[in-house]
């Protein structure tokens, strides 16, 4: 399934490339910067899912999703999509009001400005017609599917640490280097990406991490035993000036992120074989 919202940095366009890299096996699953939550609303549910942002903001509105998900709809249904309704609500949040209104009200300007805002930054006015009614049916299946979710509001370290078992799973999807600036409402600093390498290499379960392809990443991720790949995916925000415009990646992970791959193709040569044999 589709998640209810748009990302900055959502991982829309790279949730299968990211799913077939999925270790074989493992009990916990939890993301660390859950975003717009495109993998998890993607992948199977499983027993143990955590979703962690450190966006309050963010987390309030995947609570009020979760918990009663009639009465953000209520509130979402006569907010006009509007230049000055959009400038207010912008003022709220730049003064940091959006903490003074209740639950579902806060969550409810939230979305509002990530709907209405160019690049789903919640800051600039977007002006194209979007229609918040065609959302309702996805909060309402996103609610059903965060039924067994935790959904946490930690810093990522103490996440982590918290979580962190032999057979946990991490998928970390951090702010990308040299672009911090454009996640609002935390602070992510070039230090951060250190703390975040070497909290990551001290677990004991294991991780994947998704990252712009760039030489400070690389040489920071140049440790023994872990695996750095290469991948690509469309510029969605350059298409309008450059058609097939490509934005580099990398995933980094501490196993081989082949081994499900490589399963999936050793069934599926299996299969073949057991159909020829019964023609």
């Amino acid at each position: 399934m589709n998640s209810f919202m748009s990302w900055v940095g959502g991982k829309k366009s790279l949730r299968d490339k990211l799913l077939i890299r999925f270790p074989l096996e493992y009990g916990r699953y939890i993301e660390a910067f859950g975003g717009a939550g495109w993998l998890l609303f993607h992948k199977p549910p499983e027993s143990f899912e955590v979703f962690n942002d450190m966006n309050s903001n963010l987390v309030n509105l995947y609570r009020c999703v979760r918990e009663d998900p009639r009465k953000l709809i209520y509130r979402l249904k006569y907010m006009i999509n509007a230049r000055d309704d959009f400038c207010c609500i912008v003022e709220q949040h730049r003064r940091g009001l959006f903490a003074r209104f209740r639950d579902y009200d806060r969550a409810a300007k939230f979305y509002y400005l990530i709907q209405f805002s160019y690049g789903h930054k919640t800051d600039q006015y977007c002006c194209r017609p979007v229609a918040m009614w065609k959302k309702f049916p996805l909060i309402e299946r996103a609610a059903a599917r965060l039924q067994s979710v935790a959904i946490e509001n930690r810093d990522f370290e103490s996440l982590i640490k918290l979580y962190d078992r032999p057979d946990s799973f991490f998928y970390c999807d951090p702010p990308y280097y040299a672009t911090e600036d454009f996640y609002k409402d935390v602070d992510f600093t070039r230090e951060d990406h250190i703390r975040l390498r070497n909290t990551l290499l001290e677990c004991e379960g294991k991780f994947l991490v998704s990252y712009n392809d760039c030489p400070e990443i690389r040489e920071l991720w140049n440790v023994p035993g872990i695996y750095i790949e290469s991948v690509t995916r469309l510029n969605n925000l350059a298409q309008r000036y450059e058609s097939g415009a490509e934005y580099h990646e990398v995933f980094i992970s501490n196993y081989d992120t082949s081994e499900r791959r490589n399963a999936d193709r050793q069934l599926s040569l299996l299969d073949d074989g057991e159909e020829g044999i019964y023609l």
